[in-house]
């Protein structure tokens, strides 16, 4: 029996686990791989992806889904398996990123527009047969001088609302991913800039994905916490973060929205953990807030493996421990004191 787009938001924003992003493009995983002085390959790059997908008590316990990109979706591990099916053992959910990435907006210079709409009705099918259950499309709004613009904020949400639609008739969930970035053109801005500019722009994407008929009790929504930009300077407590992400997505945010799991979007990886956490402290909130964390939950797993088969098991260590605090994080649990004794 086909598990319905509901169910399936449902189990993504399970209590106590969230979405590990492992949708980096070749060009983001050579950067990556780069640091630990590691020549990025075909195989490289699968066994990376092998060494936390085989992270059982990890994947099991606090790993709901995992965002794969083209490449990986089609690889196998090292004995053949396939990596999809080694999520799917886990008890996860294989998804996929569709996107073809943010490109500059015509007219309008410091601003782009996210591509892939073309043909992503044919790719969705085939992603659907290579056992993706719901997919990802991240929208880039830039705060600077005379930014965002209204247009560019419209293009973009219309985008993410074709292609949640196109997701959904497809039989898959789409994740749709907003981005008002904390380092954009200019990362100067403050907090309140940040609040206003991120109301604007959810306020238009649920517009526009009303306006496509798009369910919203069978979406995800992945947004930017409420924060200052990188170089302001602005010093915020995890408790103003938290409230100001909240009081914005009571006003913006529909309760029929099953889940929000945020992306860490430049904070680093205690940050986006604590804040994750003084949200889900707070009262009432009608959606199941988890994360959808990409670099905050590797980069620790990465650095542990650096390429080598004799760490796997070190890297697996680094992936759980960053998991587990996420988890916690995602339940209103986490305390500092659990980060100083893994340390």
């Amino acid at each position: 029996m086909t598990e319905s787009l509901q169910a399936i938001a449902r189990r993504l924003v399970e209590p106590g686990k969230g979405l590990l992003a492992a949708d980096e493009s070749s060009s983001t995983i050579k950067k990556r791989f780069d640091q630990i002085k590691l020549i990025s390959t075909f195989d490289t790059r699968r066994d990376y992806r092998e060494m936390l997908f085989r992270a059982k008590p990890a994947m099991s316990a606090y790993v709901s889904g995992v965002i794969l990109y083209d490449e990986t979706i089609r690889q196998s591990a090292a004995d053949g398996t396939p990596l999809v099916e080694l999520i799917k053992e886990s008890g996860s959910i294989p998804g996929i990123k569709v996107d073809s990435g943010a490109k500059p907006l015509a007219g309008f210079p410091g601003e782009t527009i996210t591509e892939g709409l073309d043909g992503l009705g044919e790719r969705l099918s085939e992603y659907y047969d290579l056992g993706a259950r719901f997919a990802k499309w991240r929208g880039v709004i830039a705060i600077g001088k005379g930014l965002p613009t209204q247009e560019a904020i419209y293009a973009n949400a219309h985008a993410l609302a074709r292609y949640a639609a196109l997701c959904q008739a497809a039989g898959i969930v789409p994740i749709v991913e907003p981005e008002v970035l904390m380092d954009g053109v200019e990362s100067s801005h403050t907090i309140d800039v940040c609040q206003a500019v991120t109301t604007d722009t959810l306020r238009i994407v649920f517009s526009e994905l009303e306006r496509a008929r798009v369910d919203l009790t069978g979406m995800i929504l992945k947004p930017n916490m409420v924060v200052p930009g990188k170089t302001s300077g602005q010093t915020v407590s995890a408790q103003e973060v938290a409230e100001r992400t909240v009081a914005m997505f009571r006003d913006v945010v529909p309760a029929s929205v099953p889940g929000i799991a945020f992306l860490s979007g430049g904070q680093t990886d205690e940050q986006a953990t604590e804040n994750l956490s003084a949200i889900n402290q707070l009262p009432n909130l009608p959606w199941r807030i988890t994360f959808s964390f990409g670099r905050a939950l590797q980069a620790a797993a990465l650095q542990a493996w650096g390429g080598k088969a004799e760490n796997v098991g070190a890297g697996q260590i680094a992936f759980l421990h960053r998991c587990r605090m996420n988890s916690l994080a995602a339940l209103g649990q986490w305390q500092p004191a659990l980060e100083r004794e893994a340390a």
